[in-house]
């Protein structure tokens, strides 16, 4: 890649005044936050990746573990853990972008996609946020309300989404607030859950018997559900001021995914060891071994998890489909975009009520196509290390064609090679089947490595220059 002198691009910024307002409708969509409306701290961040983890999704991860994988409770905890230090790692190494270059994680895509190439992350990243874990999180939450009330889950899943998409309209300030005010709630709801299910739970019936192929395959499952969050990471952190300490913000971040998601998934590998009524839905199975008083407080607490969880997949989800490019008019595109957003999901989610198998498969291909591109933005970070880029972010001239491509072959090589699902398995797993499912790992490895040459081949400016107006 040939060097020259840097440019400058005017960077687009978030107009309006809002400030730390919490009841008031966030302006704007994906531009850059002025350096005067930035707030906050970071260990706030701790509070706002714990909530959204706390509910019934993250308990089915450690459920299919051991039901579905036939691991013992041992192999399956360390599997969990292997998974969730990654994801969560990657969160926390995400998160502390954000106060930086005060932009969104997919704008912070553009670096290494382009302008037009990071329509590829950008748009998966929408459509799953928006589709896929909005519709899978309405469910569980619209189960829960309705073991708890008695009502029609159809009726339950309607509350749910009107929920979510009330936060989602006003935007970040009420969504960061929203879930700090949650967290105290949901924790001391799953621990008192924990302190009826690990007593009751019977170790022994997890006889094991998935061999190294389903503890590859719960590796992926527990990593894709805590990295599923990377591609939203600097969504919640550029409000923060480029002057706070950016390893705090890291460690906020990453701790509140990884000990939110490892609790929860250990009690769902412990509960499913735990005779339930037959005929129960998932939820009800969950708080079968509680005393009535307290399995109700749990499902309160599972249906306001969904919500906190929908509320961050609903805002983020949006803010990559502005990412792309549309051009949406009026000052309240964002929380617009939301609204469109929620319905689309809050309809699948009605088909989610009947589907409720849908979960492993999803829970298992989400990390498909982020593994490879987090290949690309972590190699991307390496070789640009020394390299000013922050004009990229709002070039769009930008349009190298290494990052999208290698993402792309990563995607399609390692589905084609390592993936094992009901739909399709892979050819080295159809071959033997102690291989389980490497997609992720080697969808990263494959594009980083792609990356690196391509980066290396094509021409074009490693640095530019982002000038702020009336800065």
């Amino acid at each position: 890649m040939s060097s020259s002198s840097p440019d400058s691009v005017v960077a687009e910024v978030r107009e309006g005044s809002y400030g730390s307002k919490v009841v008031a409708v966030e302006p704007g969509g994906a531009e850059f936050i002025p350096l005067s409306e930035r707030h906050g701290k970071p260990w706030g961040l701790f509070g706002t990746w714990m909530s959204p983890n706390l509910e019934f999704a993250t308990v089915f991860v450690g459920v299919i573990a051991v039901l579905y994988f036939q691991l013992t409770i041992w192999q399956a905890i360390a599997a969990l853990a292997i998974g969730n230090i990654l994801g969560s790692l990657s969160q926390g190494v995400l998160s502390s972008r954000g106060p930086l270059f005060g932009v969104p994680q997919m704008v912070l895509s553009r670096i290494p996609f382009g302008y037009h190439g990071n329509v590829l992350p950008a748009g998966l990243n929408a459509i799953i946020a928006t589709i896929g874990w909005f519709a899978v999180n309405s469910v569980s939450g619209a189960f829960a309300l309705a073991s708890l009330t008695g009502m029609d889950p159809k009726l339950a899943v309607v509350i749910v989404i009107i929920l979510e998409l009330i936060i989602g309209f006003f935007g970040h300030n009420l969504l960061q607030r929203f879930e700090r005010v949650a967290f105290p709630f949901l924790a001391a709801a799953f621990i008192l859950a924990a302190i009826w299910i690990v007593p009751n739970a019977d170790t022994g019936a997890a006889t094991g018997g998935g061999g190294i192929g389903g503890f590859l395959i719960v590796v992926g499952a527990s990593f894709g559900y805590a990295a599923g969050w990377n591609p939203y990471a600097s969504d919640y952190t550029r409000y923060l001021s480029p002057k706070v300490n950016r390893r705090a913000v890291g460690w906020a971040a990453g701790l509140g995914v990884f000990v939110s998601c490892m609790a929860l998934e250990t009690l769902g590998a412990l509960s499913i060891t735990i005779a339930s009524p037959e005929g129960s839905t998932p939820t009800e199975a969950f708080i079968a071994p509680m005393p009535s008083v307290i399995g109700k407080l749990v499902l309160l607490a599972i249906f306001v998890g969904a919500v906190s969880a929908n509320a961050i997949n609903i805002y983020s989800g949006g803010m990559s489909f502005l990412t792309m490019g549309f051009n949406v008019p009026g000052h309240l595109r964002r929380a617009i975009i939301a609204l469109v957003a929620g319905v689309i999901g809050g309809a699948v989610a009605f088909y989610g009520l009947d589907n409720i198998g849908n979960y492993e498969n999803f829970l298992l291909v989400i990390a498909y196509w982020v593994g490879p591109w987090l290949g690309v933005v972590y190699v991307d970070w390496f070789l640009r290390r020394r390299h000013q880029v922050d004009g990229f972010l709002f070039d769009k001239k930008h349009n190298p064609w290494a990052g999208w491509l290698a993402m792309l072959i990563g995607v399609v090589v390692s589905i084609w090679l390592f993936s094992n699902q009901v739909q399709y398995v892979g050819v080295l797993p159809s071959a033997n089947s102690a291989w389980g499912d490497c997609t992720f790992e080697a969808g990263f490895i494959i594009s980083a490595v792609l990356y690196f040459i391509f980066f290396k081949l094509q021409k074009g400016k490693t640095d530019e220059i982002l000038v702020i107006p009336n800065s």
